[in-house]
Order: C-alpha cells, then sequence, then structure tokens
C-alpha cells in the first residue's frame, strides 16, 4: 500500500505538500482516538488501560467492540515498535481467558443486548504507531489472529490521518454451545427466508442461497472491484471492508432478493420505493443508512453508481 500524502493548495494556486509527524505524547494520539473511535474505526469504545492480570502483566490502552459486535482491543505507539505484534498476541491470548469479564464491561457500558450479541469467533486487534517494520508486515500474515497495523500521522490544522498497512482476517475460533444453538436457529430462519425475523434469529450469511448464487456473484464483483476490500462473512451478513465496514449484505432467498446496506447519507438521494430506502431509526442487521433492494441485473446495474459513491468516499 502506498503512502498516503496530502497537499494544501496555497493562495497562488500551488499544491504544497503537508508535512506529516509524529504526537509528542502517546497518550495525545490514545485519547485522540478513543473520542473518535466509532468514526474512525467502526469500533464503539469501552474502557482504557484495562489490567490483563499478573499472568500477561500488561494494560490494554484501549477496549471496544466494533459494529460487528466483535470484540477489538486497540493499542497505540508512538513510534515503530518492533515488539507490538508479540504484544497484540498476548492480549489476543489473556482475551480468551476473560470472556465474562469482557462481557459484564460491555453489558455496563453498551447494555445487555450488546453483551449478548458478542461473536467471540474472530476477536479483533488494532495496533496504531507511526510506522511498522517490513518484518512486522510479513510477520502478521503468518499468525492465525485478526490483526490490524494501521499508521498514523499528524498534520498542522489540526488533521489525523489513519492509514491501514496491513490486515489478515485471522482464523475463526470455535463458538459456545449457547452460540450454536443461535446459529442453528438462524440456520433454520435462513432456509425459510423469514424477513419478520428479530436479530437473534436473522439468516446466517454463511452459504449463499442456490437461487442468489449468480446475482451474488456479479454484486460480490461490484464490491471488490474498488481495491483492497476485505470480506468477512459474519453470523448474520457478509461485511466489506477496509478499517470499517463499508457495505453489508444479507440474503432473502424466499424473495429471491440481496439487501445491501451502504454507508450512504440517505438524504443524497432520491428514494425509490422497493428499490432503496432510509435506515435511520430503523433496526436492521448490518451496519450502513441506506437499504438497496437488489432482486435482478437491472437492480445491480440501477445500484452501480451508490455503489462507487460509497467506496469513493470511504
Amino acid at each position: 500500500m502506498t503512502d498516503l500524502k496530502l497537499f494544501r493548495l496555497d493562495t497562488d494556486g500551488q499544491d504544497t505538500e503537508l508535512r506529516g509527524s509524529t504526537v509528542a505524547l502517546e497518550v495525545e494520539l490514545q485519547r485522540r482516538v478513543e473520542a473518535g473511535m466509532e468514526a474512525m474505526l467502526g469500533i464503539r469504545f469501552l474502557t482504557s488501560e484495562y489490567p490483563t492480570g499478573p499472568w500477561h502483566r500488561g494494560r490494554i490502552d484501549s477496549l471496544g467492540l466494533d459494529e460487528n459486535g466483535t470484540p477489538a482491543l486497540i493499542e497505540y505507539k508512538k513510534g515503530a515498535d518492533s515488539g507490538v505484534l508479540a504484544q497484540a498476541v498476548s492480549y489476543l491470548s489473556w482475551l480468551d481467558s476473560a470472556r465474562h469479564e469482557f462481557e459484564a464491561l460491555v453489558k455496563e457500558k453498551l447494555g445487555s443486548e450488546a453483551a449478548e450479541s458478542i461473536d467471540w469467533r474472530n476477536p479483533r486487534m488494532v495496533c496504531i504507531a507511526a510506522g511498522f517494520s517490513h518484518h512486522d508486515r510479513v510477520a502478521v500474515r503468518r499468525l492465525r489472529e485478526r490483526i490490524d497495523l494501521v499508521r498514523y500521522r499528524v498534520f498542522e490544522g489540526g488533521l489525523l490521518s489513519l492509514l491501514l498497512i496491513e490486515s489478515t482476517p485471522g482464523s475463526t475460533r470455535p463458538i459456545s454451545d449457547r452460540r450454536q444453538s443461535r446459529e442453528r436457529e438462524a440456520t433454520a430462519c435462513a432456509a425459510s427466508g423469514d424477513v419478520r425475523a428479530s436479530p437473534q434469529t436473522t439468516a446466517t450469511a454463511g452459504a449463499v442461497p442456490g437461487c442468489l448464487q449468480n446475482l451474488y456473484s456479479e454484486l460480490d464483483e461490484a464490491l471488490t472491484v474498488w481495491g483492497e476490500v476485505e470480506v468477512a462473512q459474519l453470523r448474520h451478513y457478509i461485511a466489506y471492508r477496509r478499517m470499517v465496514n463499508v457495505a453489508s449484505v444479507i440474503f432473502r432467498p424466499k424473495h429471491e432478493a440481496i439487501l445491501l446496506y451502504l454507508k450512504v447519507d440517505p438524504d443524497t438521494v432520491e428514494l425509490e420505493e422497493g428499490f432503496s430506502r432510509d435506515m435511520r431509526g430503523i433496526g436492521h442487521l448490518g451496519t450502513g443508512d441506506l437499504e438497496v433492494r437488489i432482486a435482478s441485473a437491472a437492480d445491480l446495474e440501477k445500484a452501480g453508481p451508490l455503489i462507487r459513491r460509497t467506496f469513493e468516499t470511504a
């Protein structure tokens, strides 16, 4: 991935490159990211400086829950630190042994529904630093953990840039008996195509319904043509993400349709009944305020400009 360059247009009409720098104190970066964590990383902030106990011997800079219900741990480094990956793996190991503790924290901060909906299969570690070595970038691809390496820079005028350098999807961990029960219930609902299902019993995204395979193949191509896009199959939907979710896909086999949720402001779209809908204030799975219903190649073609707009502004 190439370096991010920022330019300012001067009064004489010439572009001058802005020179980025690092923060004077690590805590400055931490406080700023924590204040805007949901917008910057798609993570709801829980707490700071969380102790990991006598065995792991550390304090996790920030704990959060991301937009997909996945536990997220965030570590900040003022400069470049070759030990950040070892620290990341250690903290994720702590999380495996502290599930009840983490659930209690989520319940306290975000409520019972969020705590009961935590997806433990692939916890997320975000490392934010001034830079990462080539060896860091190679090593992270060999790990089974889900780790994002994010490079930061600060610029005059209060600007902060976050650039995703490497992102590994990790490997899905086993889920508890309680979660497996919910998964079986969700799968049964998927077979029926019930669109009235509650968040706990809505169709899982694991397998593409046969009647929608061709249409989804075309949609998937339209969503992944925009450069580096990670596709994550979650319990109830498929997420297309960069630093945060950009689009979400849910199947409705009973209606032979695909619901596409995009991070587009519905106020900027001329809504069309039966095709696009403003989802603000309406509970739904997936992330994004604009729902687009795709039931044909014509619908997919019509959705093209909305998909393009989503990724151009992501």
